[in-house]
């Protein structure tokens, strides 16, 4: 195991990783939200108040902040990450991000390891999918391997593969999504969901309709934001591909909205 690594943001994911590596002292943690501490020591991390006591000394470090945040974490980790430290951004944001990101932090003589985190943290834990793409996806994959994560492939030694991979699938994930809410919304103005679910049932029966709608509204009332900041690095992907991303702008939209609802339905209650 690393002497010592460290987890930049700890938010849903990393407070998930956490918990089921155990990881005691050997992690510490940094978030720019200060009402987290409690958190990490409950998880058993070391809360670190700046990222400079964070990184200092760590030879291995998780970014997983918000994909409006990623950009800047990385670069305010280059004023304090150790040389030859391997910064794992696990954020959800665009290859010309992960691109900009990994040069800021080369510069700064650390060592840039594009990942791709495939599926929901929750319950996956440690298990989760990831893809990582870079020069040192080998030596991070094995330096992962070692911390507990257990699901892990290196698709290609260029920053940004592993992005694009995440980046263009989340055009079809959180694009279904929002087509569930503006279905369904539809359908209950006109007082035939009953109906409508029935007809997607028969067309589509690898599970219920009923289920799915309900779960894609979920992740989006609860995760609409982070979800919209990700989608819009998904905007910048296909734009970067030369495809107009009309569904995906729209897509924004909708998880925002989605976001939004739900903030205005717990603040009536």
């Amino acid at each position: 195991m690393p002497t010592q690594f460290t987890l930049i943001g700890f938010g849903e994911a990393g407070s998930t990783f956490a918990r089921a590596g155990a990881w005691g002292g050997d992690a510490r943690a940094y978030d720019v939200d200060p009402h987290r501490v409690p958190a990490m020591e409950q998880s058993g991390v070391t809360p670190c108040r700046e990222p400079q006591d964070a990184l200092a000394g760590s030879d291995l470090v998780l970014s997983l902040v918000t994909a409006g945040q990623a950009l800047a974490a990385a670069k305010e980790a280059c004023a304090s990450i150790e040389t030859d430290a391997i910064f794992c951004d696990m954020n959800s944001v665009a290859p010309q991000t992960k691109r900009e990101a990994g040069k800021a932090i080369q510069q700064a003589g650390g060592r840039y390891v594009d990942v791709a985190v495939l599926a929901p943290v929750d319950p996956a834990g440690l298990n989760v999918p990831l893809l990582l793409s870079g020069e040192d996806g080998a030596q991070a994959s094995d330096r992962l391997a070692r911390i507990g994560f257990t699901n892990i492939r290196v698709v290609g030694d260029r920053i940004g593969q592993a992005s694009a991979i995440k980046m263009i699938r989340s055009v079809m994930v959180k694009g279904l999504e929002a087509l569930s809410d503006e279905m369904i919304a539809a359908a209950q103005a006109a007082g035939v969901a009953e109906e409508v679910l029935a007809s997607l049932d028969a067309s589509w029966r690898e599970e219920s309709w009923r289920d799915r709608v309900a779960y894609n509204l979920e992740r989006m009332e609860t995760h609409g934001i982070r979800r919209a900041e990700e989608m819009e690095q998904a905007v910048l992907t296909l734009r970067d591909l030369g495809v107009y991303p009309l569904m995906t702008q729209a897509t924004i939209v909708r998880q925002r909205a989605a976001a939004h609802r739900s903030d205005e339905e717990g603040n009536a209650r």
